[in-house]
């Protein structure tokens, strides 16, 4: 139906949020039903244009949903019901919250005149996420229905993304309402209260090249940021390294922004990032954070975080600018936006930057990130007996490399080694959990991704112990024939905290060793889909291909090296540039108390 045909129409509030959400163009919801909101099942029942997911259980909903939007860059959509259906969502919207990941997650609610009455399966929704959301809303009114649900999604979707929540009491949702459109065009930037900066200003623009014209040992530090801004800012950035020559990294979910494969990458920064990109964050003069936080996993101590530096930060959330690292150069506005905006003051500047003396300092510093490259942090030895960790994804990139291949993980060791060895050249193809740091993420996640992107190749690279979190979501898996793929790392530990068990407790493994682990190939098969095993690291190349070879959900267990420990790794509370690069550095260094209360 027409949008101007709705304006005004009457009807209950469970059809206006139908309405509304057909007219955001939503085309999938993630959920679990339950008594408060059976009105909106009833209503969903009745149409064809939005499909709804069920899942098993309500933080696999968020998790799914973050795997769409951060795949499609369109919104995630949630939908559960009161009581506990909201509160087993607390740590997915916490999760996309900190990801910046737009969500709207639609949560029932008890009948208006039994809201504070202790009313079954009745909780403060509203109090209860007002500090996982980027904004929250109560509906009293089923008339406020629809112009609530189309702010929602804009309040998602702009500045910087995030989850927000809309609560509906039960009562709301079935008395008749009339159906407000969505705005458009000009309207919808004219928020009465929200309008997040996106154009930069001009004058910040000019300062940030005024430093990157006269740097010696420029360095591009880049964010998920990027990401959120969209294909074309990642674009634009390829276009600003071509340009200037400069080297570029990349926090854990900037992965993608930059391709691993250009030759002015340096890999990951930060606590398992590499030697090179850490030593150049170090020791650069000129930095360019665009869409990064300064997180404490990428600066280490921050009293002695790259302290010769002017710092330039582009941000779209004014709040992120100056409250870890002061910056020199503040510029607030969309990611894609400002580097547009760089991109052509340095064009029209750039013979400024052919000095002789720059060209030659930029010459010598690239020869002293060759030195750093030389160390070959991530090296290791694979020998004919074990698998290592490193060598199956090593091998599963390799592999699937020229497939749209999408990746999200689950937490821990394995995540971080999908970092290092899986290289991204394309935006929207690394799902992980970074700020929370959420066992149970990928698997949920996966099932999202490959909603939103059905020709993709969608794999899970998962830890034993992490997989265990949501391992209900395969069941979610094989009733919709979604093809995911687990590839699980088998160290039969909680292998993250094992390493720290090792470094900060003299390997007293305390609770770390997870025993009675289900056997995963029996487990697939308990749920009607493939489950493959290999411990020879003669046959992965060949589990793997057989794994891509079958047209469904696999679960492949990778069983690898129980004491292998992830490297590079700045310990914990201590300066970026000084890192264990291996088992030997780890044995020769301490780490503080600061340092493990920081762990």
């Amino acid at each position: 139906m027409p949008r101007d045909t709705l304006e005004g129409r009457r009807m209950n509030g469970a059809k206006i949020l139908l309405k509304a959400l057909q007219e955001q163009g939503v085309e999938v919801v993630f959920g679990y039903p339950g008594g408060a909101v059976l009105p909106i099942y009833d209503e969903i029942f009745k149409q064809n244009q939005v499909r709804h997911i069920l899942v098993r259980h309500e933080q696999g909903a968020v998790h799914a949903a973050e795997g769409y939007a951060r795949s499609t860059g369109k919104v995630g959509v949630v939908l559960v019901t009161s009581g506990p259906g909201a509160t087993n969502a607390v740590t997915g919207l916490t999760d996309a919250l900190m990801d910046s990941v737009p969500v709207v997650c639609l949560t029932g609610q008890v009948p208006t005149h039994l809201i504070g009455n202790d009313a079954f399966q009745e909780a403060d929704t509203v109090g209860i996420t007002r500090p996982c959301t980027k904004h929250n809303y109560l509906v009293k009114d089923a008339n406020k229905l629809a112009k609530i649900v189309h702010e929602a999604f804009y309040v998602a979707r702009s500045g910087r993304p995030g989850p927000v929540v809309v609560d509906l009491p039960k009562d709301v949702v079935m008395e008749i309402g009339a159906y407000s459109t969505a705005p458009r065009g000009i309207k919808r930037q004219q928020h009465k209260t929200y309008r997040p900066a996106h154009s930069p200003d001009p004058a910040s623009i000019e300062a940030a090249v005024d430093l990157m014209i006269n740097a010696d040992k420029p360095l591009f530090y880049t964010g998920g940021g990027v990401i959120n801004a969209g294909p074309a800012a990642a674009n634009t950035l390829r276009q600003l390294v071509k340009e200037t020559g400069f080297p570029i990294t990349s926090t854990l979910m900037g992965l993608g922004s930059y391709p691993a494969s250009g030759k002015n990458w340096l890999g990951m920064v930060g606590m398992h990032g590499t030697y090179e990109s850490n030593w150049a964050m170090h020791d650069c003069d000129v930095m360019i954070n665009i869409g990064a936080r300064f997180d404490d996993r990428v600066t280490g101590n921050l009293k002695h975080f790259s302290p010769n530096s002017h710092k330039i930060h582009v941000d779209i959330d004014s709040s992120s600018v100056n409250k870890n690292v002061i910056v020199d150069v503040p510029i607030i506005g969309d990611a894609g936006v400002a580097l547009s905006a760089i991109l052509k003051l340095w064009k029209e500047r750039k013979a400024q930057r052919k000095a002789p003396s720059k060209t030659k300092a930029l010459k010598a510093w690239w020869m002293d990130i060759e030195k750093w490259k030389s160390r070959d942090c991530l090296a290791f030895r694979q020998g004919k007996k074990t698998i290592k960790p490193q060598y199956a994804i090593q091998r599963l990139f390799e592999l699937t490399k020229k497939r749209k291949t999408f990746i999200t993980t689950e937490v821990g060791q394995h995540q971080m080694w999908a970092a290092q060895f899986y290289r991204f050249d394309k935006p929207n193809r690394w799902m992980t959990s970074g700020g929370l740091g959420t066992m149970g993420y990928g698997l949920p996640a996966a099932i999202g991704v490959q909603l939103g992107n059905p020709d993709g190749l969608v794999i899970d690279i998962a830890g034993e112990a992490s997989i265990l979190m949501n391992i209900q979501e395969l069941s979610t898996a094989v009733q919709y024939r979604l093809p995911v793929k687990l590839f699980i790392i088998n160290n039969q530990y909680m292998g993250m905290v094992r390493q720290w068990q090792e470094l900060l407790h003299g390997g007293r493994y305390s609770e770390s060793y997870t025993d009675s682990l289900p056997d995963f190939v029996k487990l697939a098969d308990a749920y009607g889909m493939a489950g493959l095993r290999v411990t020879d690291p003669a046959k992965v190349d060949d589990t793997i291909k057989e794994m891509m070879a079958i047209d469904g959900p696999v679960i492949v267990d990778v069983c690898v090296d129980q004491k292998e420990n992830c490297f590079p790794m700045i310990p914990s509370g201590a300066p970026h540039n000084e890192m264990l690069l291996g088992p030997d550095d780890d044995a020769n260094r301490t780490v503080s108390e600061e340092g493990m209360v920081l762990v």
